[in-house]
């Protein structure tokens, strides 16, 4: 299996991002899907999943009202809109994929929020 981010980049406060993780090589429509992050000197922090089936997601706390995760089974992608970015939340996005048979991780793409 084989995940790829894109979408990253430098953003001012308050602006808007779109991250996409496209997905090959196994079932993407048997997986959850998430999205973590991980700023410089922390430790991954779960952002947002979203169910095999589409009909569940979840939020931290700290995007909650803010960012949106979808997912398009057609195109083996999920979505992560993000809205009213922060400073805090600049860091490196990485998505995943994850089923009782499989789990697997992307590289990451890099999101800065900064003026």
């Amino acid at each position: 299996g084989h995940i790829v981010e894109s979408g990253g980049g430098l953003v001012q406060p308050g602006g808007s991002l779109r991250l996409s993780c496209a997905a090959s090589g196994f079932a993407f429509s048997t997986c959850d899907m998430s999205w973590y992050r991980q700023a410089p000197g922390k430790e991954l922090e779960f952002v947002a999943t979203i169910t095999r089936s589409g009909g569940r997601t979840q939020y931290v706390d700290s995007v909650k009202g803010r960012f949106t995760i979808s997912r398009d089974d057609a195109e083996s992608t999920v979505y992560l809109q993000m809205n009213s970015l922060r400073p805090e939340d600049t860091a490196v996005y990485v998505c995943n994929a994850w089923s009782v048979q499989m789990n697997y991780w992307g590289q990451g793409t890099q999101v800065t929020v900064s003026s």
